[in-house]
């Protein structure tokens, strides 16, 4: 089977564990999600590394949660070298987890999921 047009998005466990283990896997793009916080940039930087040191393609990093412009300006400067996605954080997430439903089904134009669909249309175009 010809999987060489296909994109698979894997949701991998959070930390640095995944990518010590991967080999010369066909990576193009790795997703390093993190959140202002020391520790989370701490991870991510070391996850970032990783990307670069075993060649596994793009890194883009995702900043979760961002309550104001002090939370991206902080994850920004750990990153100066990747593009940097803010994602904002937002109710109606917590919201739509609470309920047990998807935040595109319960509140399709929060901010949240908005910047999400931005992101996954970036990766549909980076793939294409």
């Amino acid at each position: 089977m010809d999987f060489s047009n296909k994109m698979v998005v894997a949701d991998l466990e959070a930390g640095v564990g995944t990518l010590t283990r991967l080999g010369d896997a066909g990576v193009d793009l790795v997703l390093i999600v993190v959140e202002p916080t020391p520790k989370s940039v701490e991870v991510g930087c070391r996850a970032a590394d990783l990307v670069a040191d075993k060649s596994l393609g793009r890194a883009v990093v995702v900043a979760s949660r961002i309550r104001n412009e002090d939370d991206l300006v902080m994850i920004t400067k750990a990153f100066p070298d990747h593009q940097v996605v803010p994602i904002p954080d937002d109710p109606a997430i917590v919201a739509a987890d609470r309920h047990g439903v998807a935040p595109l089904d319960s509140a399709p134009d929060a901010p949240a999921v908005l910047a999400l669909a931005r992101l996954a249309d970036d990766l549909v175009a980076f793939t294409s």
